[in-house]
């Protein structure tokens, strides 16, 4: 859930009626953070400036009526979650079906009654943050605690869609623990789950910026996603990370070649086109990684395009 600074919940009152806006001003003020515009346009870019935890939304407005301004919420993946509450004089019940049928989550009527609109936002408010928690913990590995593959294809298709619109790369990196299976028949499934939960704390340490994404794809495969990063950029991070895992020192007598666990690391960048796709970056970071593992595991293999392709 958004919180500000100081930790309070955010709340957007949209209302053309100044007179209303202070008075949900201050049957909220104590509780919450509140912000507030006066239109559906001025409310629709606030929105996409900084998402607020609730929306209390007057339906009688003069540029565009809070129906319109419910669909096109609805419509915004950045903002389809957010619970609204509709507020209006109207008392017909056609009209909240209405309100209802679009996606609100409450109806209040005016005038407004100050305990009633404290109740039904805390009561709304509390099923988002449930909604939240259950959506966070959909995204995790249980095991590892870091993002799992669901999480990582949602990221994928998101961050390619905003470097084809801004024309910058995108790198993925796909690392696989060696010999993991004979690191299992040798020490045991137990150990092999501590062996994954310290090899993903150790690749995680190694990403520096807030938007890059570390997730378990499945079984001993990690996948780093590294938006906005060049094949030179992408490749040193790779490095670290199979440093990484060497440092750790984790010893694996099941090990053909060395005595400890290593991992083979793919690397594949792409500059989003019209004729790629993520499915095409995922495919290049798979092939560099079967050619570490070709070329005798414990190390790092860039994916090179073929010299005919165009993005």
């Amino acid at each position: 859930m958004t919180t500000c600074h100081d930790g309070q919940l955010m709340i957007l009152l949209v209302d053309d009626a100044p007179t209303n806006i202070q008075v949900l001003n201050e049957t909220l003020k104590d509780d919450y953070r509140l912000f507030f515009a006066t239109s559906g346009s001025e409310a629709l870019r606030m929105v996409n400036q900084a998402p607020p935890d609730l929306i209390i939304l007057d339906i009688i407005m003069p540029d565009m009526d809070g129906y319109e301004v419910c669909r096109a919420l609805k419509a915004n993946a950045q903002a389809q979650n957010i619970p609204i509450i509709f507020i209006t004089s109207m008392r017909q019940q056609e009209d909240e079906v209405v309100g209802l049928e679009l996606g609100a989550v409450d109806y209040i009527t005016k005038p407004f009654n100050p305990a009633v609109v404290r109740l039904r936002v805390r009561n709304q408010i509390e099923l988002k943050r449930q909604r939240d928690l259950l959506a966070r913990l959909s995204n995790l590995d249980g095991l590892t605690g870091i993002p799992n593959r669901r999480a990582l294809d949602a990221s994928i298709d998101r961050e390619w869609r905003r470097c084809q619109r801004s024309r910058k790369p995108v790198s993925l990196l796909m690392a696989d623990i060696d010999h993991f299976k004979s690191y299992n028949d040798t020490y045991g499934h137990l150990a092999g789950d501590d062996c994954l939960k310290s090899v993903s704390s150790s690749l995680l340490q190694t990403l520096e910026r807030p938007g890059d994404l570390l997730a378990r794809y499945g079984g001993e495969e990690f996948m780093a996603l590294l938006p906005e990063t060049d094949a030179i950029g992408a490749q040193l991070v790779a490095s670290k990370m199979l440093q990484a895992v060497n440092d750790l020192a984790m010893p694996h007598a099941g090990a053909l070649a060395d005595e400890h666990v290593t991992a083979s690391i793919g690397v594949a960048t792409m500059q989003p086109g019209r004729t790629t796709s993520s499915a095409n970056l995922l495919e290049a970071a798979d092939q560099a990684l079967y050619q570490a593992k070709q070329q005798g595991r414990n190390r790092v293999c860039v994916w090179s395009p073929p010299a005919d392709q165009h993005a």
